[in-house]
């Protein structure tokens, strides 16, 4: 399957608000309260008024100045409650956006984690964090602050039409021709500026990543004292962002002048037939100044109605980037059981039949592969660069799921078992272990339910009956040791022990071992062989290696290399295999 999110297509509006407004289910009592919150405040802004204008006409003109007096007590009294329900709908939708914004956040981050390693080999880890964190949040800034505003603005000219057509409905209806002309320029320019807002979000993606990749490499960048590399990478990605920001904001500022300029010559067209009609009498002072207010609370909302339909299709730019993730399913899925998992009994601990492998979007990594490990043994995969060993790895430890072909595990193929099952049964210790923030313990326990309760003491039998302890003496706090994943508080070879204590306390029936003992000195790699020699006699290791000693214990010796895995005998034999592969390559 390809993941790349960028090759995906944007989705319809309408598509797209049904699913955002699945994380606004469990929100129907409070937005039920906001709507009735909104159409209180729609309602009073709607009668002050036609209540000025008629105070005008009866009791100003007539300079009745009790009715006045009266009236603006009322007009005091209403102003105050339409500021208390400005206050309560600001509040609610606050709320509501905010739980949103958890929710929304909450289930991309669950997908990610159920996603296959392929995804995250086709896509860069600055645009992930931009559309985690960016992008979430246009989308949330759009329900929290502009929905409210957005429907309140409708509730607002609805009323304003119905009012000014109640008044004088040809007045009314001349008044409203312009907002027609409006909405044919809305539904003409709105698909074109959201695909300026979406370049212009995946522009930020790109400069997100392009950042934490340069910082993350620093240290090679300094060291082949190529800063001006840096520079000029960052440059680039800034530039394009930069270009890609301009077009988005130019594009998005084109509503608010169209939406004023037909505005103000709704205003002028009130004025000019206003004061016709007045002059016919067939018009009031009053009406008058009333329907000019309604032509305002009409256009006044559209306005804003501009600057928020450029908000709102930001966000759904940005909720293309985000659904595609939520859209995605992972390949690896569990295949249902059909055989007892334990009735089956086989010497046969990993199969390969006929397997065959495919980066996508890249070529055949691994041709028609068939061999086998049998329990206990300790298997040895050499090969020039790039030959395939950590993809046949990967594929043991099921990171992928061959193209061709079925592999199994203990006699029964790999897909039937469960997660948790499969990697109880399947350790790797990978050639660039990952650490993450906290202490040495937390790290050594992860995704370990056996041990995870035990105490400190508990913990340090454990390693020492194990064989663990001379490994766990290399650090000065022993389990208390404080480890940072971004700052090199210990080196690789540090990271590579923990790893390897990590993986040896899950007990696992195989144990795959890719470059493990890279970084590790001559004295420290003894030790690990020894504890290697420590383990149940049923433990199967699969070791990738180019040190000699290495692999010089291994049982069988397998030759990877142009998507072909062969049996290459004794130590000599591979190591001529090798010779040549290199010569070919």
């Amino acid at each position: 399957m390809d993941y790349n999110l960028n090759k995906k297509q944007e989705t319809s509006t309408r598509t797209a608000l049904k699913k955002m407004l699945v994380f606004m289910r469990d929100e129907k009592r409070s937005l039920l309260f906001a709507f009735l919150v909104m159409i209180l405040n729609a309602g009073i802004s709607m009668l002050t008024p036609y209540i000025i204008g008629y105070t005008i006409d009866h009791y100003i003109q007539t300079k009745e100045y009790r009715g006045l007096i009266d009236f603006s007590v009322l007009l005091f009294v209403l102003y105050l409650i339409w500021a208390g329900t400005q206050y309560a709908q600001t509040q609610l939708m606050g709320s509501i956006g905010q739980r949103m914004l958890y929710a929304l956040r909450n289930e991309v981050f669950n997908k990610l984690q159920q996603l296959p390693v392929a995804f995250f080999n086709q896509n860069k880890s600055g645009d992930l964090i931009s559309r985690i964190n960016n992008d979430t949040d246009k989308v949330n800034q759009f329900f929290s602050q502009s929905l409210m505003r957005f429907v309140n603005s409708i509730f607002l000219m609805v009323g304003a039409a119905a009012f000014m057509l109640s008044i004088h409905v040809e007045l009314g209806a001349a008044t409203l021709v312009p907002a027609v002309f409006i909405l044919l320029f809305v539904l003409i320019i709105s698909p074109w500026v959201k695909r300026k807002n979406a370049i212009s979000l995946k522009s930020s993606g790109g400069l997100s990543a392009q950042i934490q990749e340069s910082l993350q490499n620093f240290k090679t960048i300094i060291t082949f004292n190529r800063r001006d590399y840096f520079r000029k990478r960052f440059d680039l990605a800034n530039q394009d962002n930069y270009k890609t920001s301009i077009v988005a904001g130019l594009s998005n500022g084109l509503f608010t002048p169209v939406f004023t300029l037909f505005s103000e010559l709704a205003q002028l067209i009130v004025l000019v037939l206003g004061i016709y009609l007045i002059s016919k009498g067939q018009f009031t002072i009053g009406l008058l100044i009333s329907f000019i207010a309604y032509a305002d609370s009409f256009y006044r909302p559209l306005r804003q109605i501009a600057a928020l339909w450029a908000g709102f299709q930001t966000a759904m730019a940005a909720w293309d980037r985000i659904s595609v993730i939520l859209g995605l399913e992972s390949t690896l899925i569990e295949k249902p059981v059909k055989t007892n998992l334990h009735a089956i009994h086989t010497p046969s601990v990993i199969e390969f039949k006929n397997v065959s492998f495919q980066y996508p979007d890249g070529k055949k990594v691994l041709h028609h592969i068939n061999f086998n490990m049998l329990a206990g043994k300790t298997y040895a995969l050499v090969g020039p660069t790039g030959g395939g060993k950590t993809t046949t790895a990967s594929l043991i430890a099921r990171l992928y799921d061959p193209s061709e072909g079925e592999i199994l595990l203990n006699g029964i193929d790999i897909r039937t078992y469960k997660s948790e099952e499969r990697t109880k049964l399947i350790g790797f210790i990978l050639q660039e272990p990952f650490l993450f923030t906290g202490t040495l313990r937390e790290n050594i326990l992860y995704g370990n339910e056996l041990y995870k309760n035990s105490s400190n003491e508990e913990l340090i039998k454990i390693i020492y009956e194990a064989g663990l302890s001379g490994l766990l003496m290399r650090f000065e706090k022993g389990l208390d040791t404080e480890l940072k994943a971004t700052v090199d508080s210990v080196s690789l070879g540090q990271k590579q022990l923990i790893a390897f204590i990590r993986a040896v306390l899950r007990r696992p029936k195989i144990l795959i071992l890719d470059e493990a003992t890279a970084n590790i000195d001559t004295v420290t790699e003894k030790l690990l062989e020894e504890i290697l020699n420590k383990l149940p006699k049923e433990t199967t290791r699969v070791i990738i290696a180019h040190r000699l000693n290495t692999i010089e214990n291994a049982d069988e010796i397998f030759f990877v290399n142009a998507g072909e895995v062969t049996a290459a005998g004794t130590l000599d034999n591979a190591l001529d295999m090798l010779l040549e592969g290199k010569r070919v390559s």
